[in-house]
């Protein structure tokens, strides 16, 4: 789920970093990146930054700041960490598996498989296709701008319902309080409620949960154990730091609370996926190989619009030319207290992931460019 937060100063102490590598040269090329993780810490636009890159000299992990702030413990290679809406790829990738095999048309409207879900205030499942849901091309109202919403889940009133979290129907009735941001197909709005409707399809279609699909389709056979759908519980399995938030409070030092515990069914099939940086740029790797969809299927997932900020979307997949020239695929998500983000070449070549554990951070753009072109 995307949380619009403000960026702001909040020092956590001194800088602390590490690098491993597979290889003696694997470090060639990436004091770039760590210096501008070192930067984003220490300007305090985040607690901690854990990085792994993979390219032609081997794997790299870098780190700066601190995992904990109360034990200053830093980030480590292998630690665990909510990725927000890097989980729309995976949720992609299963729609698009289902539209292989014949299951699914990605043309096929909304009302075939919801009927009657998505209606009211302009709204109109039989004019919105699966298409224009995982493309963000559908107008659908997003349902975590709901002012409501907003204030009792990402802003203040998240302390008191951090273990709370509203069915994905509901989810939808909110939408639908509200007029849709444009007639489907007619421009690009990023909208959490668009994968919300995608996971009920997808539950619809198979007669399973979402969660069940994406482990059996994609987290199973590319060996990524580190990566879970956590479904209501507040726990991350396996080793991990903590997650802060400011809550979405302005000001020069808004108070920064431990949000590591949270029900994540708040995020659903927008959101909810738990992984590692390794298991990140595993499936980007498989995912823009081939190794997860068909040809065909992939060219869909490839085929994007503008963005209106410089970067285009697919189907569940971003791309963005650096300046530099360099052209990397992939994602970017934030939870409350994480913000995430994973790359690649067009050919798997060069990957590259990224956490950091603070919602305040603002962009991962310095970071991407600093792997990619510096």
């Amino acid at each position: 789920m995307s949380v619009r937060s403000t960026v702001v100063a909040v020092m956590v102490g001194a800088v602390t970093a590490f690098a491993v590598s597979s290889s003696a040269a694997a470090d060639h090329g990436h004091s770039a990146t760590q210096e501008a993780m070192d930067a984003q810490v220490a300007r305090g636009a985040a607690p901690g930054v854990l990085a792994q890159a993979e390219d032609g000299g081997g794997v790299w992990n870098g780190a700066s700041g601190t995992a904990e702030r109360t034990t200053l413990r830093p980030p480590l290679a292998g630690d665990r960490f909510r990725i927000g809406s890097l989980t729309k790829p995976f949720i992609a990738a299963v729609v698009l598996q289902l539209e292989a095999e014949g299951k699914v048309d990605l043309d096929d409207p909304v009302e075939r498989w919801l009927p009657g879900t998505l209606r009211g205030n302009g709204h109109d499942g039989r004019r919105v296709t699966l298409r224009q849901l995982l493309g963000h091309t559908s107008g659908v109202y997003d349902f975590t701008t709901d002012p409501r919403t907003y204030r009792d889940y990402i802003g203040p009133g998240f302390l008191r319902n951090r273990y709370e979290a509203p069915e994905p129907a509901e989810q939808v009735r909110t939408a639908m309080a509200h007029p849709p941001s444009f007639a489907p197909g007619t421009g690009w709005e990023y909208s959490n409620t668009n994968y919300v409707l995608i996971g009920m399809v997808v539950e619809e279609v198979t007669g399973r949960p979402y969660a069940r699909e994406v482990e059996r389709r994609i987290t199973r056979p590319l060996g990524l154990d580190d990566t879970s759908l956590p479904g209501a519980s507040p726990e991350i399995p396996g080793p991990h730091g903590r997650s802060y938030s400011t809550l979405s409070r302005s000001g020069p030092h808004p108070p920064v609370h431990d949000v590591t515990r949270l029900d994540p069914s708040q995020a659903g099939a927008a959101g909810e996926m738990i992984s590692s940086t390794d298991d990140l740029i595993r499936f980007m790797r498989a995912l823009l190989s081939g190794d997860v969809l068909p040809q065909r299927q992939l060219r869909e997932m490839k085929s994007t619009v503008s963005t209106g900020d410089g970067s285009r979307y697919g189907l569940g997949l971003t791309v963005r030319r650096l300046p530099c020239g360099t052209e990397v695929w992939g994602h970017e998500g934030t939870i409350q207290g994480s913000r995430s983000v994973a790359v690649t070449t067009a050919d798997g070549a060069h990957s590259a992931a990224f956490n950091i554990n603070g919602d305040w951070a603002g962009s991962t753009d310095a970071l991407i460019e600093a792997e990619y072109c510096d």
